[in-house]
């Protein structure tokens, strides 16, 4: 089943707060992930660089680190939502306002939006996690519950559904997105990324 880009969130299978992040993809399969302190960013291998004047929509950071709150998307939203989160915009607002001004992407496929944000707390009362979409149809910012976790995909089924996600480092998140438990049914994976917070977020990315 192919269904495109996929983002996870919420608690590991040790009650870690994670996100990740999967490329997949059928017309621009030449795309790498690239770390940095805090953020991760989907690029051109080298070679390809060209690609970017075919869709501009290919490279982007997928991942950043604000403060203790982690975001992950699809796109340039990632931006938005953390510079949101940085003038001090709540976390599920600051999902509805970027997936809402951003819109679905205007390509051959009107390619949806899809991102989330995950607080680093591990206390019931402070923890907080929404996963959203947005496409040509609807609009979606959907709390996950504490203790859970989700994912949602560009062309799958494209509302939130529970998964058990048993990695435990960044490195090892990276891996089971790409390719491991629920994630192995999806095709054409690409590369990904991931980040966990165990007394600091860690990102890896992983480049098959």
């Amino acid at each position: 089943m192919y269904t495109g880009r996929i983002l996870s969130t919420g608690m590991n299978c040790d009650g870690k707060p994670f996100v990740a992040y999967r490329v997949s993809s059928r017309s621009f399969p030449n795309r790498q992930c690239l770390k940095f302190e805090t953020r991760s960013a989907i690029v051109p291998k080298e070679g390809f660089e060209k690609d970017i004047f075919e869709n501009p929509y290919i490279t982007y950071n997928c991942i950043r680190i604000v403060d203790d709150i982690a975001i992950v998307s699809n796109g340039a939203q990632t931006d938005v939502i953390a510079d949101k989160i940085a003038l001090g915009m709540n976390m599920r607002d600051a999902m509805a306002y970027s997936l809402l001004t951003m819109d679905y992407e205007k390509d051959d496929y009107n390619t949806p939006r899809i991102a989330a944000v995950v607080s680093s707390s591990e206390s019931e009362d402070e923890y907080d996690c929404y996963i959203g979409i947005v496409n040509d149809k609807k609009i979606l910012v959907e709390q996950v519950p504490y203790g859970k976790a989700a994912f949602i995909s560009t062309y799958g089924s494209q509302v939130p559904d529970e998964v058990e996600f048993e990695a435990k480092t960044s490195a090892d998140s990276a891996k089971f997105i790409f390719d491991e438990g629920t994630f192995a049914n999806y095709e054409k994976p690409v590369t990904s990324s991931a980040a966990i917070f165990d007394g600091e977020w860690t990102i890896d990315v992983y480049n098959p």
